[in-house]
């Protein structure tokens, strides 16, 4: 694998992770975008270490939806052809506070999925213009079956899984791929003082299996795989028992 790696949201832990893994692949150039770009100092030495030839770095507000297609312009302007692209951005909210502020609940889905939708669409363009490129899209298992424990933060995640699986069959045939990755719990900065839920994953193992799975061509990967036969189960788990599950 080689080419340039473009990471949404450079300060993610699965994102880095990912790219790490890509550079052991192959991959020559790494580009992470995220909001205080200049504060990426730690990330940029982790994928130098890991033997990237070239970290960059690019400025992106994932909630500023009329920044998206100039800050690729600049990404293609400067590196050319994009090989691999990880949307790794995204943040959890507070569902009590969301479900009392509707200006917070509306920010979660706002960046969980309505960014996504727009910096999507720009990239399949760009993508699909020069022929070829993958796209890593995190969706979750919080989307599959939408809790009572977190129902906003999983309804903007089932959109986005609805949206990247659509995306994924509208690309069939242009050169592009999309591989939908759905974790489950991910121990990690984002779930900092939660307790973990059930065949738990770390950001390193997201990563492993993202990477396998884009290896071997494949389309979606749940993390641990037993979370797909789990949730096939959930699916039609009596409403009464369902909504008082936790998390």
């Amino acid at each position: 694998m080689s080419g340039t790696v473009l990471v949404l949201g450079g300060r993610s832990e699965i994102g880095v992770a990912v790219a790490e893994r890509l550079i052991a692949r192959g991959a020559r150039t790494v580009v992470l975008a995220a909001r205080r770009s200049h504060d990426l100092d730690d990330e940029e030495a982790r994928l130098i270490k890991a033997g990237a030839r070239r970290v960059d770095r690019v400025e992106f507000d994932a909630d500023d939806l009329a920044t998206h297609r100039p800050m690729l312009d600049e990404v293609i302007a400067r590196h050319g052809a994009l090989d691999v692209v990880v949307t790794a951005f995204g943040i959890l909210g507070d569902q009590r506070r969301a479900e009392v502020d509707a200006a917070h609940a509306v920010a979660v889905v706002h960046t969980d999925y309505t960014a996504h939708v727009s910096v999507l669409t720009h990239l399949a363009a760009v993508l699909r213009a020069q022929g070829h490129g993958r796209l890593v899209v995190f969706s979750s298992v919080a989307g599959v079956r939408v809790r009572r424990a977190n129902y906003v933060y999983g309804s903007a995640k089932a959109g986005l899984d609805g949206f990247a699986s659509g995306l994924a069959d509208a690309l069939a045939g242009s050169g592009v791929r999309l591989l939908l990755v759905r974790p489950g719990f991910v121990v990690g900065r984002m779930t900092r003082g939660m307790s973990p839920a059930p065949l738990s994953s770390t950001p390193e193992q997201v990563a492993d299996a993202t990477v396998r799975a884009l290896v071997r061509g494949r389309g979606e990967v749940w993390v641990p795989g037993t979370l797909r036969p789990v949730f096939a189960g959930m699916r039609v788990l009596p409403r009464a028992l369902w909504r008082r599950l936790p998390r």
